[in-house]
This record gives structure tokens, C-alpha cells and sequence, in this order.
């Protein structure tokens, strides 16, 4: 161990397990040291971050032997634009790692004696399974480490790709991103090429000058297209560009403008302008049809949210008599999923826009008996509520990352639905959140589904059934 500029660098370390959130682990002179851009098998140098009495945190600086379970990363950009993190990784290892990272969660917790955890459900392509991609376009250049002793980072420079990970204003440029099949790279590509060819400036978004800002992509599995440019103003080459666009790409079924002339990035409160198309596509899930507008919250990956549903529906044991509350329903997928064993749904989400999705979605599916309601569970799901609607018989909760609030915990064993299906997109918080409803539940089927390869967010989905007193 040795000190460099008050920095601690500790060197020569065995990384010897995962510890979650992809991060390795290490011991060393009884410490335990968690460290990023690390795998287990590694020896590595580690430059420290956090240093405590009993832990500390840190970054691999250096790679001294590589683990036995390395493979060639498949993309050219890896490492450096952080959208993947675990491409040095065999998906069979990714997925025995994710499952891990699931069982030690839910053990240290969530405290509660648990069934054994079915094995994680991998997705079947490990490649192109996005339907949604988000391209930043800017003036800054992220240089990798390589690079900096030669070149700087010119502001005159035009990109298009991923902000890079921990900085705001520089970009990667990308060439090929394996994450959406063509033709997205296609697109992101004719757009740069034709704004530097007819001099439209991109993005600073320091200097909060220039014009092209983001673009968003989605392709759908019914073969439908919807890209949205956003520029900061209306620029006179913005229909020349647009129609280029069309001529190049016919695939492209709704093609969308929005003008951002605000600091942020955030699309929440501007309205998209249809250029060519109905302004939406459809997209499948199972035998079920959802209408995606520019700013619908859909789930990222078609194939495997199927599979996730499924899951769910599964676990909610429906004969068809029951009552099913869909909490944080969004746009209604997964309650519109599983209404076709249901007596009646019941969403309930806190966005506006998206409750109108789920209503339209449901109407356009021919389904009467779901219903979706705006507001805070807490204050949707009164007694007179319950009175007018019904008390559930199972909940699902699909939650954000940070889980449910206690509050919203307390309503939910209040309400004592025979069944509770949760939905999680963090183990960590979903722990939490099983240990206050193990007053009252017991969690009887866990099961982990692979949404995301290659990066180090798992799904999983829990079962909890009311105990017998």
C-alpha cells in the first residue's frame, strides 16, 4: 500500500468475489475493498476512493493478470461510453452473478425466511434487444485515456452518441452501437452527416448555444419506426433534413420534431410536432397491442418484458374472480396483460399522461373491465374508494428503483389482499420493502429475469402470500 498526492493505491490485489451493483470484492490486511472496472479473478491495482475502518471503495487503475473468465469485448466502444458494463463477461457468468446479486439481497435485507430462487430467465438475444435508443449530439468529444496526450477536446468538434459516464457536456461518438438493431446507427449517422454538411451547429450544452440537441429512436417487433428529433430552435434546413430522412429510411413509419430551447434535456413538458405518421407506433406484448406515443413510458425490452409478465401473471394465480390492483401501472402493460384472467383491474399511477395511455391502451384492446386512476396511492385508495371499486384480492406494485415509501407499505397490509406480486427493478430496495410486509406475508416464489445484458441491472419478481393466523 502506498500513497501518491494523499491518494491511496493499493496494489497487486486478488479480486476474489462480486459484491453487487457491478462492483467486485477484496480483502485486503482484513479490510474489505469494493472495486469497480474489476472482475473476480483479477489482480489488480486499486486506486481508493473511500477508505473507512472496516471497508473501503476504489477503481482498478491498473490490470496486472487478467481472470481465466475475461472474453473479448464485441464492441469497439466498451469501457469507455459505460452504457455496458459487463461485455468482458460471458452472459452465462453475467447471469450467475445477477442471480447472486439477487439471493444476497434479499437474505441480508430482507431477513425473512425465504423459498430457494428459481433460476434467473437470461434473455435469448444478448445483442440489438432494445426497443428504445436516446442519442446526445454535441460539441465536446470524450477522449479516452489513450488519447489525451495527444489531442484536446475541441469545441468545434460535432458528435453524436453518449454523454460519457460521469461527465455532462462530453460526448462519445459512435461509430456502431450494438444495444438497437439498423437501422438506428443508420439514422444517428445520416443526421450528423447532414447537419455538419449543411452547417446546422450542434448542441453546447454549456454554452447553451446551437441547435441539434438529442434524438430517440424505438423499433418495434411489429416492424413499426418512430424517431423524435430535438433541436433547441427551428432551423431552416430542419423540413430539408426531416425529408432526408424519409427518403433514406421509408421504414420509418412516425417521424417527430420537438423544439427544447430549455437547459435541460427533459421532454416532461414539451409537445413533440408530427411530421410525417400517426405520431405513435404499436408495439406486441403477447396477444395484446400498446399504443407508444414520444414520451409513453414503455418497457425497453419487448421480448423479455413478455417473459416478465408472464412471470407475473403467473405468480398472481388468477381464476378469473378476482380483483387486481395494478400500483404504479404506468401505461397499463401489466395490468392490461393480465386482465384476460382477472374479474377487474385497477391501475393506479401519479402521471397523468400515462394513466391516458392506459386507458386508450385498454380501450384499444377491448378491454371493459380495467379502470386507471390518477393520483397517489395513498390518497386514491380510500375506504370509500375501496367501497366503490372493491378491495383487492391480489396487488401487483411495480415500483421505481428507490421502492415504495413506508406509507405506501403500510396501506398495502392494510388492504390484506390474499396475494401481492412485486415487481422490482432493485433487489436492494425491493429487500427493504419485503421485510415491513413480512409483518403480515411470506414470500412463497422469487424469481429473477435477465431484462438488460451486459449491464448490471436485474429484474426480479416476488410472490408474497398473506399468512394464516
Amino acid at each position: 500500500m502506498r500513497k501518491r498526492s494523499e491518494n491511496i493505491i493499493l496494489e497487486n490485489v486478488p479480486v476474489t468475489a462480486y459484491a453487487a451493483e457491478g462492483r467486485s470484492l477484496a480483502r485486503v490486511e482484513g479490510k474489505v475493498v469494493f472495486i469497480e472496472n474489476a472482475v473476480p479473478g483479477d489482480v489488480v491495482d486499486v486506486k481508493l476512493s473511500k477508505s473507512k475502518k472496516d471497508w473501503a471503495e476504489g477503481f482498478a487503475i491498473n490490470i496486472r493478470k487478467y481472470s481465466d473468465d475475461r472474453v473479448q469485448p464485441f464492441c469497439s466502444h466498451f469501457g469507455i461510453c459505460g452504457g455496458c458494463q459487463w461485455q468482458m463477461l460471458p452472459y452465462e457468468k453475467q447471469l450467475q452473478y445477477k442471480q447472486q446479486q439477487v439471493e444476497d439481497n434479499l437474505q441480508r435485507i430482507g431477513k425473512l425466511a425465504l423459498p430457494p430462487v428459481s433460476r434467473i430467465l437470461g434473455a435469448g438475444k444478448s445483442t440489438h434487444y432494445r426497443n428504445k435508443m436516446e442519442y446526445t449530439f454535441g460539441t465536446k468529444r470524450f477522449l479516452p485515456r489513450e488519447e489525451l496526450g495527444v489531442l484536446g477536446i475541441s469545441a468545434d468538434e460535432p458528435v453524436a452518441g453518449f454523454h460519457a459516464k460521469g461527465f455532462f457536456d462530453k460526448i462519445v461518438d459512435i461509430d456502431t452501437c450494438w444495444l438497437q438493431e439498423e437501422p438506428s446507427n443508420q439514422i444517428r449517422k445520416a443526421v450528423k452527416a447532414f447537419a455538419i454538411q449543411h452547417e446546422i451547429p450542434f448542441y453546447d450544452i454549456r454554452a447553451h448555444a446551437g441547435c441539434v440537441r438529442t434524438m430517440q429512436i424505438r423499433i418495434c417487433t411489429t416492424g413499426e419506426i418512430m424517431v423524435n428529433i430535438v433541436l433547441a430552435f427551428e432551423d431552416e434546413n430542419l423540413r430539408p433534413l426531416l425529408d432526408h430522412l424519409l427518403q433514406s429510411f421509408p421504414s420509418i413509419t412516425t417521424l417527430l420534431y420537438t423544439i427544447n430551447n430549455k437547459k435541460n434535456d427533459s421532454l416532461n413538458d414539451l409537445e413533440p410536432r408530427i411530421y410525417h405518421g400517426r405520431g405513435y407506433v404499436v408495439e406486441k406484448l403477447g396477444a395484446f397491442q400498446f399504443k407508444i406515443g414520444p414520451k409513453s413510458f414503455f418497457q425497453t425490452n419487448t421480448k423479455q418484458a413478455e417473459i416478465l409478465y408472464q412471470v407475473t401473471r403467473n405468480f398472481a394465480e388468477l381464476s378469473g374472480n378476482e380483483i387486481v390492483y395494478d400500483l404504479y401501472c404506468g401505461t397499463g402493460s401489466i395490468g392490461i396483460f393480465v386482465s384476460g384472467q382477472a374479474k377487474k383491474i385497477i391501475g393506479v399511477e401519479s402521471i397523468a399522461e400515462a394513466v391516458n395511455d392506459a386507458k386508450e391502451n385498454a380501450s384499444h384492446n377491448g378491454i371493459s373491465h380495467a379502470e386507471f386512476f390518477c393520483g397517489d396511492v395513498m390518497q386514491v385508495c380510500t375506504d370509500d374508494f375501496f367501497q366503490r371499486h372493491g378491495k383487492p384480492d391480489v396487488i401487483i406494485t411495480d415500483p421505481p428503483r428507490a421502492g415504495m415509501h413506508w406509507k405506501l407499505v403500510r396501506k398495502i397490509l392494510d388492504m390484506e389482499a390474499r396475494t401481492i406480486v412485486y415487481v422490482s427493478c432493485t433487489p436492494a430496495t425491493q429487500a427493504r420493502d419485503l421485510n415491513l410486509l413480512g409483518e403480515k406475508y411470506e414470500v412463497t416464489g422469487i424469481q429473477p429475469v435477465d431484462m438488460f445484458p451486459h449491464t448490471l441491472h436485474i429484474e426480479n419478481v416476488v410472490q408474497l402470500k398473506l399468512k394464516r393466523i
